[in-house]
Order: structure tokens, then C-alpha cells, then sequence
């Protein structure tokens, strides 16, 4: 058995590292299977001496975040002993804590992973950047966000949000009303992104202005986009003709984020994924890039993270059991 001391700063930085009940401190102690003990400013990790090193590795990062502002969750803390694990803790000093946008109440919303960070900046940098991972990764939520600074600071004219209406195991025909009631569930994940930005009554306006414009895929044939910031979402289910026509959009003053997760594809059997094949033709495009996401970089409940693991490795295993 060994032990380690660590020093922090006043009850502000304990009650953040502590969290709710001490909910932060036994993750820890579950995880690596150590015993931290609070004594004044000071914390005592004891145990096996590699556990009690990477705990004190955990501790020290997460002291770290709250130094930089970061209000520390139960997703902060499996990230961070995530990167831990893997001997990648030093890469915690580079997040950025500075906000990309304001939610219409208030609310900052900033890149909680490091694979959130580098799509961020992607997006700065390039006019078309592709994000590609699975469910929970903020793909939309943070390229929305980017849409909506851009719109705000004026660099855009309009945002137009796009996405396949392709029935995942559902029939468009059997949903009430014309063409728009029945494509709307389908773009229902845009309009909550944009209603979390602008707020329903600004949505509302600027929708009713023609700034805003929220849209199947298919609508987007024969236009020409300039000025815009454009976002298609779902992109798995886009045909190599669709994604072709799409991209081929796009107009002067305008930037592109297309949004996919290539292990869930709605198209019908045999028909290949436009987002799967666009990403082999355009790796090496200049002003392109290609963000990859990882289960690492999900941000909702931690069963989310598990329940990927849980499919990779069916995959792996050939899916025979």
C-alpha cells in the first residue's frame, strides 16, 4: 500500500471536485480502487501504488478543469480518467474553456471533449468539415451552434439546416397531413437545436424572414447557397447522388458541416452510404476536413458510451452471436 497527497485551493475548488453527495470521489475510488481521504486542503490517495498514481493523475486533471472554470459532471469525470487510462492527462491543459455560443437562456456552450475541440476549430478553419462518430457526440448540437455565431456576428446571411428524409423502419405515408407535417419529425432534432440557440420567438421571426430555413434534402436540388452557413445532418443516409448535389451547393461567403454516424444507415438494402463513400473521395481535398469522433468523445449518459462498446464489439466478433 502507498499514498499520495494532494493540494487544492479553498471549499470552492472542494465542493466542484467533490460534486453532489460526493458523487466525484467515490467514481474515483470505484474506479481505480483507492480510498481518498479529505483532510483540511489536502487530499490522502491510498492503495496499490499504480492505482493510487493514476487516481492522483485523475484528481489533479480535474483540479486542473476547475482552475480553467469548468463545472465538473459525471461525464467530466469518465472522460477525464478515460484519458488517464490511455496516458493522455497532459492533453486536458489544452481544452478550451472559452464558449462558442450562448443558448438563448444563457447558457454557454463550449466542446467538453478533446475530439469536440478539434471539430470546433475545424469548423473555423475550413468551409466544409465533415463530422463523423456516433449518437451523443454533439455533432448537430455544436455545428448548430457554430451556425448560430456565425449568423449572429453577421459573417452569414442565413442558416439552412438540411437532412434525408429517409424512414428508419417507418412509413412516411402512414404519418397525418401534407408533405411538410409528414418530413417535420424527421427535422425535429434541427428545430430543438435552433430553439435552444435563438429561443421559439426568435426562431419564429427569423424563420418568417427567410434567415432561417429548415428543410429535407431534397429541396436543396438546383439552388446555388451563398452567403449561408448549412448544416446536413444525418448524412448517412444520403445517396452518393444526394451527397454529390448537396455539396455542389454550395456558394461564395458560405461554409458547410455535414453530420453522420456510418453504423446507423436507414437506406435500403444495397445502396450505398454517401457519407461512407464522399469520405474516401474528398481525405485529401484542401479546405476540406474530416473530424472523427469516438465513443470517448460522447456527452450523454454514460449508458450511451456503453452501449456503443457494446455494438463494437458485437461487430467485431462478426455479429454471430
Amino acid at each position: 500500500m502507498t499514498e499520495e497527497i494532494i493540494n487544492f485551493d479553498g471549499i470552492e475548488q472542494a465542493v466542484s471536485l467533490f460534486g453532489s453527495f460526493d458523487s466525484n470521489i467515490n467514481l474515483i475510488e470505484d474506479e481505480f480502487g483507492v480510498t481518498v481521504i479529505s483532510r483540511g486542503s489536502d487530499l490522502k490517495v491510498v492503495g496499490e501504488p499504480e492505482n493510487v498514481s493514476l487516481a492522483a493523475k485523475t484528481l489533479n486533471s480535474l483540479l486542473t478543469l476547475i482552475n480553467k472554470g469548468e463545472n465538473i459532471t459525471d461525464q467530466n469525470v469518465r472522460y477525464v480518467i478515460s484519458l488517464v487510462r490511455e496516458g493522455s492527462e497532459d492533453k486536458i491543459t489544452s481544452m478550451s474553456t472559452e464558449s462558442i455560443c450562448i443558448t438563448s437562456k444563457g447558457k454557454p456552450v463550449k466542446p467538453k471533449t478533446l475530439g469536440q475541440k478539434k471539430y470546433c476549430e475545424a469548423i473555423d478553419k475550413n468551409t466544409i468539415t465533415f463530422g463523423v462518430g456516433p449518437a451523443g457526440t454533439g455533432k448537430t448540437y455544436l455545428a448548430v451552434a457554430k451556425a448560430v455565431t456565425a449568423f449572429r456576428s453577421k459573417e452569414v446571411s442565413r442558416i439552412i439546416l438540411t437532412r434525408p428524409a429517409v424512414e428508419a423502419g417507418e412509413k412516411l405515408g402512414f404519418l397525418p397531413g401534407d408533405l411538410q407535417s409528414k418530413v417535420d419529425p424527421y427535422l425535429r432534432p434541427l428545430y430543438d437545436a435552433l430553439f435552444d440557440m435563438f429561443g421559439a420567438e426568435n426562431f419564429q421571426r427569423y424563420q418568417e424572414r427567410g434567415a432561417i430555413e429548415v428543410a429535407p434534402l431534397a429541396y436543396m436540388r438546383g439552388r446555388t447557397l451563398d452567403d449561408s452557413f448549412i448544416i446536413l445532418d444525418e448524412a448517412q443516409n444520403t445517396t452518393p447522388e444526394q451527397m454529390k448535389m448537396f455539396l455542389t451547393r454550395l456558394g461564395f461567403g458560405s461554409k458547410m458541416v455535414v453530420t453522420g454516424d456510418i453504423t446507423q444507415i436507414d437506406l435500403p438494402d444495397g445502396k450505398t452510404s454517401g457519407l461512407k463513400k464522399v469520405i474516401r473521395i474528398l481525405k485529401n481535398v484542401d479546405d476540406i476536413e474530416i473530424c472523427k469522433f469516438t465513443q470517448k468523445d460522447v456527452v450523454r449518459h454514460r449508458l450511451v458510451q456503453d452501449i456503443i462498446k457494446a455494438y463494437e464489439r458485437y461487430e467485431n466478433e462478426g455479429g454471430k452471436r
